[in-house]
């Protein structure tokens, strides 16, 4: 079998259609975030083979010119969202050295093997959680079932009460799992800050001699 994104999920490939198509529709009269051609970017920067790292996120940013398609990240030159901006605290208190936070796109991380997964692939302007119903949870429960099936030693960071909820899709015996509370002004006071995944996870990835991230934005 070749391990690429297009193979694995041949499977569902109606059913992703099926959800394209109802949501193209609706981008006719509302604003739906992101853009079409962005709605897969992150499949489209890591490769199943290179994962190495998963960071999930619920859904994506519901404001304009925010979310091109990775969880988390902002198009270069938009300003960070207070979640993002927790992110970058914590990893300039965590890895003190050698980290440059250029932007808020996280586009250097996805190229070094870090899967910036989105549960919910898409969202309606101003109105978060709007396309929970649509059906991308399901597709997007079986990457990460695919991930766990077809790899070993991935680390999974998961952020707050929703992410953790997907840790039954993750077999703690063969890949790892890092839990905190949400990055959020919300909560990321009660476990995110201090939690020291950035480093934790490079640690993992040494004890297995895989090459560590790179932590720093372009």
């Amino acid at each position: 079998m070749l391990f690429t994104w297009k193979n694995l999920l041949k499977k569902k490939k109606y059913k992703i259609l099926e959800i394209v198509k109802k949501i193209n529709k609706k981008r006719i009269f509302k604003n739906i975030f992101p853009k079409k051609e962005n709605v897969f970017h992150a499949f489209f920067l890591t490769k199943f083979k290179d994962i190495k790292v998963v960071i999930l996120g619920q859904d994506p940013y519901f404001k304009k010119n925010q979310a091109h398609g990775l969880s988390f990240s902002v198009k270069r030159g938009v300003s960070y969202p207070p979640s993002l901006r927790n992110i970058f605290k914590e990893i300039k208190s965590d890895i003190k050295e050698n980290i440059k936070i250029n932007s808020g796109c996280l586009e250097n991380w996805s190229k070094q093997g870090v899967f910036l997964l989105n549960s919910i692939l898409t969202v309606s302007e101003n109105k978060p959680g709007s396309h929970i119903k649509y059906g991308w949870e399901k597709i997007t429960d079986y990457v990460i079932s695919l991930i766990n099936l077809y790899h070993s030693g991935v680390v999974f960071l998961l952020w707050g009460k929703y992410a953790k909820k997907k840790s039954i899709l993750i077999n703690k015996n063969k890949n790892y799992i890092l839990t905190s509370s949400h990055p959020s002004p919300l909560s990321a006071y009660r476990s995110f800050f201090g939690c020291k995944h950035f480093s934790k996870t490079n640690k993992i990835l040494v004890k297995q001699n895989k090459k560590i991230i790179n932590w720093s934005t372009k």
